[in-house]
């Protein structure tokens, strides 16, 4: 891979502590949820933070997908659904389900475009094989 851009948080205290990232941007308290055993749930969590950017790198995909497609959309939005339970190892896993809204277009058509984007988005890339995604999709 030839790295086009590298960042660095760092975690202090796990699922009960403080995530910062290196430039101070990002500088959250983070609490276990009331269903993990938390609670609070008026706090981030490292799930609505894999959430938060997962939706928001699928929606810059699908954007490039549009613009290289050369189709006329109106402006789309991706929701990320981060759900975290055990496995059958004893340790715990992932799943994610994407809805995108990419209004303009058929229903056929976004389909297509929201498979595309599901190709080249880096958390796609990364999460493939290793965590079920679930890929839904409207035209409103």
């Amino acid at each position: 891979m030839k790295t086009l851009y590298t960042t660095q948080a760092t975690a202090t205290g796990g699922r009960n502590g403080q995530v910062k990232s290196e430039n101070g941007i990002v500088d959250l308290e983070v609490r276990m949820p009331k269903a993990l055993g938390g609670s609070n749930d008026d706090f981030a969590n490292p799930e609505m933070l894999f959430a938060a950017g997962y939706s928001a790198c699928f929606d810059s995909a699908l954007n490039l997908v549009i613009k290289k497609e050369n189709i006329e959309t109106g402006a789309t939005t991706v929701s990320a659904k981060v759900s975290i339970g055990q496995n059958d190892n004893g340790g715990f896993g992932l799943e994610a389900e994407l809805h995108a809204n990419i209004p303009g277009v058929t229903i056929e058509v976004a389909q297509s475009l929201i498979e595309k984007a599901h190709e080249v988005c880096p958390y796609s890339n990364a999460t493939r094989g290793n965590m079920p995604v679930k890929l839904t999709v409207s035209n409103d």
